[in-house]
């Protein structure tokens, strides 16, 4: 059966963790959380429903301007809950 899936989702997801701790914040789940629903009402959603869509959605994420988008938006994100935690 197929499933509705946000591939921007599972990429801000991947990155999260790493770009957290290079910024040196906590990266407890309500922090992750909180940077990764800033970044995702940031970035345009990329929903699929088959794997053969998660391949193209993927090959079209990995163009180098899309990538920074995410990047600067998770970013940004980050720099807010880091002035502002809600924990």
């Amino acid at each position: 059966m197929p499933v509705l899936h946000n591939l921007m989702e599972s990429t801000v997801k991947e990155l999260i963790n790493d770009l957290m701790a290079k910024e040196n914040m906590c990266t407890c789940e309500q922090c992750r959380l909180d940077v990764a629903a800033l970044a995702l009402n940031n970035l345009p959603p990329r929903y699929v429903v088959s794997p053969k869509g998660a391949s193209y959605a993927r090959a079209d994420l990995l163009e180098l301007q899309k990538y920074v988008d995410v990047i600067g938006a998770i970013t940004k994100a980050i720099r807010l809950v880091k002035e502002h935690p809600r924990h």
